[in-house]
């Protein structure tokens, strides 16, 4: 079976994150990163104000319906601590973004320890992490639009993972 990790980095909404902690516990996802300025529930020993953190774990706790409290789920300000470790247990770290060098997500045949990064809604993932991942992947798109949501990327991008032969 794989081992998906997600690392979710720079995403304002606490809904998106909710959302993808949702997504992410059905697709069976081993524990999730988040990073940067990414808004995250509880911790144990959580360094933020009281009344910031309580606001912010019910913002993600709605979105989420308790998933928050089924898989792990550590905060890191500094991405690249989390894809140097992640790497040196054997992942390999693909972000989830368009680029002319992409591999189309329905090409794309996924190794046995994965980690997926998401970037932030607007923007996507920052040129300086794309520049030390394994490689990118990306969702095709039909419409006018030129993306999804994160979140909705996330769950299209976890459905294709997980049960992709």
């Amino acid at each position: 079976m794989k081992e998906i990790v997600v690392i979710a980095h720079n995403i304002r909404s606490t809904y998106n994150v909710g959302s993808i902690i949702r997504t992410s516990e059905g697709f069976g996802v081993k524990s999730i990163y988040l990073t940067g300025y990414t808004p995250y529930p509880l911790q144990p020993k959580d360094k933020r104000l009281p009344h910031l953190s309580i606001k912010l774990d019910k913002q993600i706790s709605k979105a989420s319906l308790g998933a928050e409290k089924m898989l792990p789920i550590k905060y890191f300000e500094d991405i690249f601590e989390v894809i140097f470790d992640l790497r040196n247990n054997g992942y390999k770290i693909y972000a989830l973004e368009q680029s002319p060098n992409s591999i189309k997500l329905n090409e794309f045949k996924p190794p046995k320890k994965i980690a997926i990064i998401l970037g932030r809604e607007v923007e996507g993932v920052e040129k300086d992490i794309l520049t030390v991942v394994d490689d990118i992947i990306e969702i095709p798109m039909l419409g006018a639009k030129e993306s999804f949501n994160v979140s909705v990327a996330s769950a299209i991008a976890l459905y294709h993972i997980r049960y992709v032969i």
